[in-house]
């Protein structure tokens, strides 16, 4: 998988499966999104985006959101937006 890393989890709730995330470049509901990390490795869609609880559909550098995970992840973990070809 070839991608663009657009930042990185800050913070995984794991009661509720959702992980924030630190944003280095933009963000948008649809796009699909690659976890790389020490106990992760998936691709997932974005289905919803929330900052300051309330639901955006994209976001920029700098921005903290929140997204449902389909698997747990870590502090750390690397994302990157999967450029379709």
């Amino acid at each position: 998988m070839s991608g663009i890393r657009i930042g990185t989890v800050t913070h995984y709730f794991d009661r509720i499966g959702v992980a924030v995330l630190d944003l280095t470049d933009n963000l948008k509901v649809g796009e699909t999104v690659h976890f790389l990390g020490h106990s992760c490795d998936f691709a997932q869609k974005i289905d919803s985006m929330q900052i300051e609880h309330k639901s955006v559909t994209e976001a920029g550098p700098g921005q903290e959101v929140a997204v449902k995970v389909l698997q747990p992840v870590r502090q750390h973990t690397s994302v990157f937006r999967i450029e379709e070809e």
